[in-house]
C-alpha cells in the first residue's frame, strides 16, 4: 500500500506500508548496523517510531535470544528495505512476519537518510504512517499536527513489570533491588553474571521496600518517556539516598541527576546508536557506547556534591555522575551494549566493588 509518513511540522515522506496505516509515535533514528529485534524491544523505544539509518534490515531473520522484552515497544519500523528470506542458520523467522504477527508498524521503500537529515536539523517530533486508504493526505496532516510532543509523557508505567519477581543467583554476593522503569534483559544478564541475586520491583515501588535490610544495593533502570514528569519516582528515589549503595542506567541516571536536586531537557534529536564516544573524566580513557535516550541531565543544576565522570564527545553533554561523598554513581549510556560494543561492560563490576566497600 501506498503510504506517507507525515511528520508533525507537516514534511511528508514516500514509501509503502505493507501492513497499512495508522502507526504514530515520536519519530526518531538510530545509527546502530545491526540490532533490530534488541532495538525493537527496548521499552526504552515505546511510544517511537524507529528509523533505522542503515539500509537493509532483516538480513539475519529473528532469534528468540536477541529479545529485550516479551513484546516489541516501537511502534512502528521505518526503513529503506527489508529482508523476506533472512540468511542464517538459526533464525527464527523473518522480520516482516515477527512485525505483523506483533502488530508493528512497517514503512519501507523509505528514503531514511533525506528522514535522518531532516530530523537532525529540525529535531526529532511525532508523526504517523498516513495509507492512501486512509482518506486524502490533507487529513493525514491534520492527524499529525494533533499528535502529543514527548516531553511531558510518562510512560515508565506501561513498561514496568506489575509484580515483584527474582532473578535468583546460588552463589550471590549480593542481593539487590531493582526499580523497573522500563528494564532490558539483557541488564539483568550482566546484574547476574557479575554475581548478584535480583529482585525486580515495579515503578510505584516505595522507598521502603527498596531498602530493605536484605539488599546490598539498588539498581535504577533505562526505561522511556520524559524523566520531569516522573516525580513519584524521583521521590522514591531521594528517599532511598544514603541508605544504600546505587547504580543508575539511562533513566536510572536521569532519576538520580532529580532525586539529587537536578533538572533534565529533551535534546534536538538524542543519541541512538552503536558508535556512541565517550569519555570517562577520572581515567582519561574514551569508550564507545550503545545509547538510546532522548533526554539529557542539565550540568549547570547539578548540586556542588555531585561530580560529571563522563561526557558525550560530540556535542558535550553529561554521560556519567558520581555523588563525593554517598556511594552513588550512574551512566547515561548503556554498560550492557545489545547491540553495540562492550566498552562500558566493566560498570557492572564498578557496583559490585562499591557494594563491597559499602558493606566491609
Amino acid at each position: 500500500m501506498e503510504a506517507r509518513l507525515i511528520l508533525k511540522d507537516g514534511t511528508a515522506f514516500r514509501g509503502r506500508a505493507p501492513f497499512g496505516g495508522g502507526a504514530s509515535g515520536e519519530v526518531v533514528f538510530t545509527t546502530a548496523l545491526a540490532g533490530y529485534q534488541e532495538i525493537l524491544t527496548d521499552p526504552s523505544f515505546a511510544g517511537q517510531m524507529v528509523c533505522m539509518t542503515f539500509p537493509e534490515q532483516g538480513i539475519y531473520g529473528i532469534h528468540p535470544d536477541l529479545e529485550e522484552a516479551e513484546r516489541p515497544w516501537a511502534t512502528a519500523l521505518l526503513c529503506r528495505r527489508i529482508t523476506g528470506l533472512p540468511d542464517h542458520p538459526w533464525a527464527d523467522s523473518d522480520l516482516g512476519g515477527w512485525l505483523r504477527r506483533h502488530r508493528v508498524g512497517l514503512m519501507m521503500d523509505l528514503d531514511t537518510r533525506a528522514l535522518t537529515l531532516h530530523l537532525r536539523d529540525r529535531g526529532v517530533q511525532p508523526g504517523l504512517v498516513w495509507g492512501e486508504a486512509q482518506g486524502p493526505w490533507a487529513a493525514g496532516e491534520a492527524a499529525a499536527a494533533a499528535l502529543p510532543d514527548m516531553a511531558g509523557q510518562d510512560l515508565a508505567a506501561q513498561v514496568s513489570c506489575r509484580d515483584r519477581y527474582e532473578v535468583p543467583h546460588g552463589e550471590a554476593r549480593f542481593r539487590v533491588a531493582v526499580l523497573d522503569g522500563g528494564i532490558k534483559a539483557s541488564i539483568l544478564a550482566q546484574l547476574h553474571a557479575a554475581g548478584l541475586h535480583l529482585e525486580v520491583f515495579p515503578w510505584d515501588t516505595p522507598a521502603e521496600e527498596l531498602t530493605a535490610a536484605r539488599f546490598g544495593g539498588l539498581f535504577l533502570s533505562n526505561g522511556p518517556g520524559d524523566p520531569a514528569v516522573l516525580q513519584g519516582m524521583q521521590a522514591t528515589v531521594a528517599a532511598c539516598l544514603g541508605r544504600l549503595p546505587i547504580f543508575g542506567i539511562c533513566l536510572g541516571h536521569q532519576l538520580l541527576a532529580h532525586a539529587l536536586g537536578g533538572t533534565t531537557y529533551k535534546l534536538p534529536f538524542g543519541h541512538r546508536g552503536a558508535n556512541q564516544p565517550v569519555l570517562d573524566l577520572e581515567t582519561g580513557r574514551v569508550e564507545i557506547t550503545a545509547q538510546n535516550h532522548g533526554f539529557a541531565v542539565d550540568e549547570a543544576s547539578l548540586p556542588p556534591e555531585v561530580v560529571v565522570t563522563h561526557r558525550h564527545l560530540s556535542d558535550d553533554t553529561v554521560e556519567g555522575l558520581r555523588h563525593r561523598r554517598l556511594p552513588i554513581f550512574s551512566l547515561q549510556h548503556h554498560p550492557e551494549a545489545s547491540p553495540g560494543p562492550h566498552d562500558a561492560r566493566h560498570a557492572f563490576q564498578r557496583f559490585v566493588r562499591m557494594m563491597e566497600e559499602h558493606h566491609a
